[in-house]
């Protein structure tokens, strides 16, 4: 989800050379960028901004030290395969763990308190954490290693941790004293034994979170050093940490009925504590090759830095920014509490599906880019078209797997939940209600991944302030065509209550649309313009459509079956038809997914 407006007073909007590239304003004599205000000329540090040193040191010139060109030569294609792979491993890991879930507590009134308490450790992670640390560390920490001023980067890199764990162990010992008051914002809607339960679960949450943020810090770190396989890896931990935990205390008391709130309340209880200890396991398993990295061990706050202070500047928007994303998930979930029992859960198993493709295709390819853009050095027009040159065959390289993961999610969800999902007490029922909010999501799939993009691009110009308007922009839309289709749309329509949990997904697609047209309006007005063509975008969905059509026809022919062997001999025909059309249709993305692939085959067959 991301984000603009026009520039602040006194910000001078960047005009167009002949090329099409921007001309970056200049304010001489300034201290440091300030984000969203004034871009400066790119020259002589890096393509994208002039942060003014300490004034015991000048603004250093491009190095190209060994450590630099050793960085240059990875490029993005194999740091977008690392992120992605450790995010497949990662994700997978979250699926089986949503099985496991599922076949415990089903869509009960359990399953909901633990899905609504839940949103407490992904918002201080999501607002400290990977978002607004990432688009603010990242640009910063990357450019000293490009410089190989690696004593500098050390320093900042310590002096936020310092800061960072200060911060949010203030905010997990004022959540946890809170707890009360934030029941209302996330479930008002419950009551009784089921909110006193959410409660409880909240606290047990918060301390896992703040150690979620330092491990957020880690991946900072390892993504500014390339390290990119491990950071997203780690996660895998806390997955089997939780299902361990959920294990552990479900399977003795399987058999008893899901309206024995008191029981599997106690065994969702044992299963937060499994997230606590598995947060902390998700530290500790990356922290060895930071402090590798980093050398020398110095907390300190570091607020006379100017780089520490950058940092700061960059944070606090992006942290709103977050924060306001943030919020909008939370409406959802409180809206949601109104809509009977099941309906959070219902919406945490979706999410778990919605955010496998925006993980895998989108974050990987704008994590990768991120380092790479705040890395750029050289005049303003080179730098414009290097980043036009990025982002395009980002965005081409997100489309491909995008498309076909929306029209999937639209029209052959009940398939994915099935073979995912059903089981134990998660029957067929649920698994159509989890696909009708699931097509809603589809609606906003494209937008979601390809505006974390855009984001990134804006946070390599140290431009936080641009998403952060676009993302209240976003929430106040999303919120209120939320609030709309969630529950006057359903009673007018006739529908059960339930069901407006599908105008949820619907009403944030939408609004992710409006979202993603303004940021990239925005973005044209300073690098130029970008985007996939209009050809390249029909060879892709009239592609999905058509493999979308066969598969139905499969699903079909084949009659009722196991829900993983229905999936098995339906999804894999679509995806392999579909990059096989693609790939006729002179995508060549696709091809090299195809080369790769039956490269691939032919070793394994020598």
């Amino acid at each position: 989800m991301n984000r603009d407006a026009e520039g602040e007073e006194g910000q001078q909007q960047p005009a167009a050379d002949a090329k099409g590239a921007p001309k970056l304003s200049d304010k001489s004599g300034e201290a440091d960028l300030i984000a969203g205000e004034t871009f400066v000329p790119t020259g002589a540090t890096t393509g994208v901004d002039r942060v003014e040193a300490s004034s015991a040191r000048p603004d250093p010139a491009p190095r190209t030290g060994a450590a630099a060109a050793a960085r240059a030569r990875q490029g993005t294609g194999r740091g977008a395969f690392l992120v992605g792979a450790g995010i497949l491993l990662s994700r997978l890991a979250g699926v089986v763990r949503q099985r496991v879930f599922a076949y415990f507590l089903g869509n009960s009134d359990a399953m909901d308190a633990f899905q609504a308490a839940f949103r407490i450790p992904n918002f201080l992670q999501n607002v400290f954490g990977e978002g607004a640390l990432s688009a603010s560390f990242i640009p910063v920490y990357a450019r000293l290693l490009a410089e190989d001023d690696e004593e500098e980067a050390d320093r900042v890199a310590w002096s936020v941790f310092t800061l960072l764990a200060l911060v949010v162990s203030v905010f997990v010992l004022a959540g946890v004293l809170a707890t009360p008051f934030l029941i209302n914002a996330i479930a008002m809607g419950f009551e009784g034994e089921k909110r006193a339960l959410t409660e409880q679960l909240v606290r047990i949450f918060f301390p896992g979170a703040g150690l979620l943020v330092l491990s957020a810090w880690c991946l900072g770190v390892l993504n500014s050093h390339r390290r990119f396989f491990l950071s997203y890896t780690a996660p895998v931990v806390w997955n089997v940490a939780l299902i361990a935990a959920l294990v552990w205390a479900g399977w003795p008391v399987r058999q008893a009925p899901l309206s024995d709130l008191g029981l599997w309340g106690r065994v969702a209880a044992f299963a937060a504590w499994g997230s606590v200890v598995g947060s902390a396991l998700q530290f500790a398993v990356q922290l060895p090759t930071v402090l590798m990295l980093l050398r020398r061990a110095r907390l300190a706050l570091g607020l006379g830095n100017s780089h520490v202070r950058t940092v700061l500047r960059n944070f606090v928007p992006v942290f709103i920014s977050r924060g306001v994303v943030q919020i909008s998930a939370f409406v959802d979930a409180w809206l949601a509490s109104w809509l009977g029992t099941g309906a959070v859960a219902a919406l945490g198993y979706a999410q778990s599906l919605y955010t496998l493709p925006v993980s895998l295709f989108g974050i990987s390819v704008s994590a990768a880019e991120l380092p790479e853009m705040s890395s750029a050095v050289g005049e303003q027009s080179a730098v414009a078209e290097k980043l036009r040159g990025r982002l395009d065959a980002g965005l081409r390289r997100i489309a491909l797997f995008i498309v076909p993961s929306a029209v999937a999610l639209f029209a052959l969800g009940d398939v994915m939940v099935g073979a995912l999902y059903q089981s134990g007490k998660f029957g067929r029922a649920d698994s159509v209600y989890v696909w009708a909010i699931l097509a809603g999501s589809a609606v906003g799939l494209l937008p979601s991944t390809f505006g974390r993009l855009y984001a990134s691009t804006f946070y390599a110009l140290h431009d936080t302030r641009t998403p952060l308007r676009f993302a209240v922009l976003h929430v106040a839309l999303a919120t209120v065509l939320g609030y709309l289709f969630a529950l006057p749309l359903p009673a007018a329509l006739g529908l059960d209550a339930r069901w407006g949990a599908v105008g949820l997904t619907l009403s944030a697609g939408l609004a992710g649309w409006v979202e993603l047209l303004l940021l990239r309006r925005k973005l044209h007005g300073l690098i130029g313009r970008t985007g996939v063509s209009f050809s390249f975008a029909l060879k892709l969905w009239s592609s999905a459509v058509l493999c979308a059509g066969v598969a139905w026809g499969l699903r079909l022919l084949l009659g009722p079956a196991h829900p993983i062997i229905l999936a098995a001999l339906v999804l894999t025909p679509y995806g392999l038809l579909y990059f096989g059309l693609t790939s006729l249709f002179g995508v060549a993305e696709s091809r090299a997914v195809v080369g790769r692939f039956t490269r691939l085959i032919g070793r394994r067959g020598v």
